[in-house]
């Protein structure tokens, strides 16, 4: 398998921008959150992997995310099972060049994976709103406040967090509430790592 540092050096061949770089260490460290949790702990890097991963090809490839994915993944040597799971996470959704993603999220850690990418954005822009600027403060009534609001965070799809929800058989509070504390614990440890970047 792909090491992390791997991983970590193909995502940022593709991807500049220190807002998708954090995106990324974001979702790494909910997906590897939610594999200790979820009783998956011999799978913790593997997951992390998949959540470091799976917009590689956003930044420069928006209109074909999801579809440019494969060939960029399989260049850096990228594993045809990680390779699906990082596409599964856009099951369901038209792409800015007309076409729906049709790889369904299967395995466990691809249901998460499709549930809490989409969320952790929207965590994100409630936490930046806080005057702590952090998710290790906030609440899960006043994040559920902000995610009925429609006109905030408009670009993160609650019908996609939603579905996320029932793939995985949960309640949306349960998914707001569990990601909520994989941000809070994990947030020290990525503003080190994009400090490290940006030194």
């Amino acid at each position: 398998m792909i090491t992390r540092d791997e991983a970590f050096l193909l995502l940022k061949k593709y991807n500049k921008d220190p807002f998708h770089i954090q995106h990324a260490l974001t979702v790494e460290a909910v997906m590897k959150w939610y594999a200790k949790e979820l009783g998956y702990e011999k799978e913790e890097d593997y997951w992390g992997i998949v959540g470091l991963l799976h917009d590689i090809d956003f930044e420069l490839y928006p209109e074909e995310h999801c579809l440019k994915a494969p060939e960029l993944l399989k260049n850096g040597g990228v594993s045809d099972d990680i390779i699906h799971a990082v596409c599964s996470h856009g099951y369901g959704i038209t792409v800015g060049c007309g076409v729906t993603i049709d790889v369904e999220p299967i395995h466990e850690m691809e249901k998460v994976l499709f549930a809490a990418d989409e969320l952790t954005g929207l965590v994100w822009a409630a936490a930046l709103m806080r005057p702590s600027k952090s998710t290790k403060d906030m609440e899960l009534k006043s994040l559920k406040k902000k995610y009925k609001s429609k006109g905030f965070a408009a670009g993160c799809s609650r019908e996609v967090i939603e579905r996320g929800a029932d793939q995985l058989g949960w309640e949306l509070d349960k998914l707001l509430e569990m990601t909520l504390q994989a941000m809070a614990a994990s947030e020290d440890v990525i503003n080190a790592e994009m400090e490290a970047e940006q030194g």
